[in-house]
């Protein structure tokens, strides 16, 4: 199961472009817009981190970080750059504070180093390993049937992507953006001519990996044959 994240803020847009590098990296987002959204998430949800945003409308991120009352990872994310501000962050619980303007990728490591901190998320070297199928995320390998055998590196990260969302079916423009990026300007050919190559590379004797969700695009699942 992939590790969930509250993302609150009221600027769409920012919500928009957290959502969208923490989805590429393999997290749930959840996206709220005010306090009381954010905190109906967190309530219903239960997310592993909150990333909030200082100033939300309906309640702020001071008070949803007073409301919390199970242990949480929770970092605040704001234009409020004052020592001062940051003091009572910290004073509230908050494990990191990030001020706007902010880099994404930045916000994206700072976010792992808090969820490592936390024992919530592995390193990147840990392999993902299935029936038949062992996933080397450090090397950016596999081994099939314990024999090793060769990607282009856009197949592992497609491989990858998937393997991390067991049994979950994403669509086509999807795996686009987590994979290729939403800036890409290629089209759903592309998913469909990757998946094709993996599938031959992949799928064996033994089991399937790959499989079509009509309607819907791709999903990863261990299947006997």
């Amino acid at each position: 199961m992939s590790i969930k994240i509250l993302v609150a803020d009221d600027e769409v847009n920012i919500c928009e472009v957290i959502q969208l590098y923490l989805e590429k990296e393999g997290f749930s987002v959840f996206a709220a817009h005010d306090g009381e959204q954010a905190l109906l998430i967190e309530t219903t949800k239960k997310p592993d981190l909150l990333l909030l945003d200082v100033m939300l409308p309906k309640m702020s991120g001071w008070d949803i970080c007073r409301t919390v009352e199970r242990q949480v990872p929770i970092i605040f994310l704001t234009a409020k750059s004052a020592e001062s501000d940051k003091m009572t962050g910290f004073s509230l619980g908050a494990d990191d504070y990030i001020t706007k303007p902010f880099s994404p990728r930045e916000l994206v490591a700072r976010v792992k180093a808090v969820l490592r901190r936390s024992g919530l998320l592995q390193t990147s070297g840990s392999t993902l390993d299935f029936p038949g199928l062992i996933i080397n995320p450090t090397t950016q390998t596999i081994e099939i049937d314990a024999q090793a055998a060769t990607l282009t590196p856009k197949e592992f990260e497609l491989l990858l992507f998937l393997a991390r969302h067991p049994k979950i079916a994403f669509s086509r423009e999807q795996l686009l953006t987590n994979v290729w990026g939403y800036d890409f300007q290629g089209d759903d050919r592309t998913v469909d001519a990757t998946i094709k190559r993996l599938r031959q590379k992949v799928n064996n004797d033994h089991y399937a990996y790959i499989h079509t969700v009509w309607g819907v695009g791709y999903k990863f699942e261990v299947n006997t044959k």
